[in-house]
């Protein structure tokens, strides 16, 4: 018999459920306690197990979300009819909405299942379950209404898309979104010198003007009590830039870096940027199995451009990705050209989401595009 069972706080998690997600440490007790100890306001989670007789056969992590889009847009000079296409979408989807994945990571990071004790279509059939007994959840005991739902980020060859009528069935629209940017080292990059070898000379040149243009900035590694010491500083600094995204469904509490830090110890990479011993700039990595993902980053505007700060961040995860013998940079979304300029291609990704309201889950696919405008961009091409 196949049944779920929802939990509402880590600590209640079968003692085995890490066994069952090794592959992903998105998945793993030890993310998801530190999401759950530092987790936007706006975020709540939920924990599904899928169970084959008493066996925990899948998991799925579901988000409550509630997005109020028009204070998520940010304050950038725009035209009348943008900003009359914001105020239809901040009408129509704002509220409480559920997602089936991860917010504030890009990727899938929101289901597993075991193909061998489950099948696909009764797997995503107990989490819709699932979904509808947290919706109803939710509205008896916080009185809110869900206004949407949707399965988050999906590479093209994923298997759930092997499962349309399903999909159909519940009205789920297939959305495309901004692709992840990934770089995949070649084997015979053994050093970072490999990799700056590969470029052809204008890139080559393009990495050694950036290094040259940190003028006396260091970067170092920063440990747990050097997180803490500085949370003040790394939250400022992540808020100078995630205050210039045009859009954007959550801000991260001060303590989050240092409670990621706290629970995934040496998966979690803090580096900071100095110029004469002042906090100046910052990246962070998390090491997934033999793929690095990179995560939040921040830096002072006044030293962004002078300085090349984000272009030497990117070339710094790579750094560190090579030594470190990993297969991947996961750069995620946004700032495709630049991360394409370092060798990163776009991977294309997808949603599911619906509209609880049947008549707005009609047009929700266009109204979905005016919050997810494409982006003109041309992907550089660095290697020789």
């Amino acid at each position: 018999m196949k049944s779920f069972k929802i939990y509402y706080a880590v600590a209640n998690l079968p003692n085995y459920w890490d066994k069952v997600v090794a592959h992903d440490i998105f998945l793993q007790t030890s993310y998801l306690k530190a999401l759950e100890d530092a987790s936007p306001k706006n975020i709540q989670l939920f924990y599904v197990g899928i169970f084959s007789e008493d066996i925990l056969v899948g998991v799925a992590i579901i988000q409550r979300v509630q997005l109020y889009l028009k204070d998520m847009f940010r304050t950038i000079n725009v035209s009348c009819a943008k900003e009359f296409c914001r105020d239809v979408v901040s009408k129509i989807l704002k509220g409480n909405i559920l997602v089936v994945g991860n917010l504030t990571h890009t990727g899938q990071h929101g289901v597993f299942f075991q193909k061998e004790n489950i099948s696909q279509i009764a797997y995503l059939n107990l989490v819709y379950n699932a979904l509808e007994t947290i919706k109803n959840y939710i509205k008896t005991n916080q009185n809110k209404t869900i206004r949407a739902i949707m399965f988050k980020d999906y590479f093209l060859d994923d298997t759930i898309h092997l499962e349309p009528d399903f999909f159909n069935q519940h009205k789920l629209h297939k959305v495309n979104v901004q692709p992840n940017m990934i770089l995949e080292f070649i084997p015979n990059w053994l050093s970072f010198n490999d990799y700056i070898n590969a470029l052809n000379k204008k890139y080559r040149n393009r990495y050694k003007t950036a290094r040259k243009k940190l003028n006396g900035i260091t970067c170092t590694e920063l440990g747990l009590e050097a997180i803490k010491t500085n949370s003040k500083s790394l939250h400022a600094l992540y808020l100078n830039v995630s205050n210039n995204a045009k859009f954007n469904t959550f801000i991260l509490p001060e303590n989050h870096f240092y409670s990621l830090k706290l629970q995934l110890e040496n998966r979690f990479r803090v580096f900071g940027y100095y110029l004469n011993e002042e906090l100046i700039g910052f990246f962070t990595l998390i090491e997934n199995e033999r793929h690095l993902e990179t995560y939040f980053l921040g830096y002072d505007e006044a030293h962004q451009y002078k300085n090349q700060l984000y272009l030497n961040m990117l070339y710094s995860m790579l750094e560190f990705g090579i030594n470190n013998q990993f297969k991947t940079v996961v750069y995620a979304r946004t700032a495709m050209e630049i991360k394409s300029s370092v060798g990163a291609k776009p991977i294309p990704m997808v949603v599911y989401i619906k509209h609880t309201n049947s008549f707005i889950n009609a047009v929700l696919k266009q109204v979905f595009g005016l919050m997810n405008p494409k982006q003109e961009w041309e992907e550089r091409h660095p290697f020789l």
